[in-house]
């Protein structure tokens, strides 16, 4: 077994539970921003079919968060090759547990909240000590800690969902005297009344404008306005949902699209006792709002990471005023001119990064780089991981070379194939996620492209 220098489920177990050797049950119910959005009035749609299935096969990402003394709720077994890899790599493996009949449009909370021999089985572990760990806290989770007996290793849902909304962000950048781009916080429909007058005076000057759903995730409840007219047709389509009311609760920000050099994410970890850690700063990598992955470590100086450090301290402290503790995300961005932005959002929840952290600080340490991302597959059956550990022999990351592609998420590969219902012969669209790590930039330029290159052999195809 590796000795990490920095051990980050010890770290977090000390900050939610309060002792380094606390066992957690871990959920990774991604996407839980879906859940705070019922019944709140914003710009969410729905998503399609085969990306909820792939979206909820991201609870995969839990294995490499947690270690031998820790469990894992995982809506399907993972591929028997791809735990051998894991393996092979000399990481912790936790116990999985796996309820019975899953459905690939179900995210793994109401799976287990389905299955009588999962709840019986967490109620067993409820008794030994365990604690709940959700990758964020819904009523949902909160329902399979209270039938369940587990204690959850983290604040309850409404104040989860209270400071994951971006209006609370803007506010609190307010409060604090963060900079931010002008614009206006709407808790009501009255308020985004006056900030859609303010923002047509922007579209008139040429500029445009961004308005945020409250809950907005991974580019959806997003949209970027350029056009008075557009923005009409929002803001009618938002008064219609809220009933025309002024006083009718709404939930977003309208901001002026201010010019960027780079996306930032930073986290840190908020203890039961009101400490903050600040555990790293990446660069997000983004297209159109989406995330698509980070590049580490970052290129900021030292008086940016300065600035970064007394935000994540300030914000952290008030966060802890309100009764959250737990992991915080925050996304910030640097000016064309390297000035910050240190409060764009904060997500209340998990991060991508934080399923990095372990095999991060095993495989990525000094004097490497790394990028994480995912590589998008066209199957039309299901490849199995023994078959693209092959396809990829020689730049898969292994214990003796220290860099090449360590894969962190086989199942949402094949997550899609599962709702193609009886039309066999039509391709579905998969995620290889994982982190590419070398010794140069260079170096770290060129796997990705070979990585690139080799799975393109398998697009249209797949395993048989």
């Amino acid at each position: 077994m590796r000795v990490l220098p920095d051990n980050f489920n010890a770290r977090l177990k000390s900050a939610v539970v309060g002792t380094a050797d606390a066992s957690l049950v871990f959920l990774g119910n991604f996407e839980v921003e879906g859940r705070w959005a019922i019944g709140e009035v914003g710009l969410r749609g729905v998503a399609f079919e085969a990306g909820r299935a792939v979206v909820n096969r991201m609870d995969e990402f839990a294995l490499l968060l947690a270690t031998e003394a820790d469990h894992v709720v995982l809506k399907q077994e993972p591929d028997a090759g791809y735990l051998a890899y894991l393996a092979d790599l000399g990481l912790e493996l936790p116990r999985i547990i796996t309820p019975g009949g899953q459905d690939p449009h179900r995210v793994v909370t109401e799976d287990a909240l389905a299955d009588p021999a999962t709840v019986a089985r967490l109620a067993q572990l409820a008794d030994e000590g365990c604690w709940l760990s959700p990758h964020g806290v819904s009523t949902l989770e909160e329902e399979l800690a209270q039938r369940s007996g587990l204690q959850l290793a983290a604040p309850g849902a409404a104040i989860c969902k209270a400071v994951n909304s971006k209006v609370y962000s803007r506010h609190l950048a307010d409060e604090l005297g963060l900079r931010q781009a002008p614009g206006w916080a709407c808790d009501t429909l009255a308020e985004l009344n006056e900030a859609v007058a303010c923002a047509r005076a922007l579209l008139a000057g040429e500029r445009k404008v961004v308005v945020k759903d409250a809950f907005g995730v991974s580019g959806k409840g997003i949209a970027v306005i350029e056009t008075e007219d557009r923005l009409a047709r929002l803001h009618r389509m938002v008064a219609r949902r809220a009933g025309g009311a002024e006083q009718q609760r709404v939930g977003l920000v309208v901001e002026e699209w201010v010019a960027k050099d780079a996306d930032l994410n930073y986290q840190f970890t908020v203890g039961r006792d009101g400490a903050v850690h600040l555990d790293f700063v990446k660069q997000a990598l983004t297209d159109g709002g989406v995330h698509k992955g980070h590049r580490f470590p970052v290129s900021l100086t030292p008086a940016q990471l300065d600035e970064l450090h007394e935000a994540a301290e300030r914000i952290g402290k008030r966060l802890a005023d309100d009764g959250y503790f737990g992991v915080v995300g925050v996304d910030a961005m640097v000016d064309p001119d390297g000035g910050l932005f240190p409060l764009v959002e904060i997500n209340a929840r998990n991060n991508m990064s934080t399923y990095q952290a372990l095999v991060q600080a095993t495989f990525a340490g000094a004097g490497k780089v790394a990028l994480a991302r995912h590589y998008v597959l066209r199957l039309r059956t299901e490849l199995a991981f023994d078959e693209l550990r092959r396809l990829l022999d020689g730049v898969l990351l292994d214990r003796d070379t220290g860099h090449g592609l360590l894969v962190n998420n086989f199942a949402t590969v094949n997550a899609a194939g599962a709702v193609r219902g009886a039309a066999t012969e039509r391709s579905f669209d998969g995620r290889l996620y994982g982190m590419v790590v070398a010794r140069s930039a260079a170096e770290l330029t060129a796997l990705d492209d070979e990585i690139t290159a080799r799975l393109a052999a398998v697009q249209g195809g797949g395993g048989g």
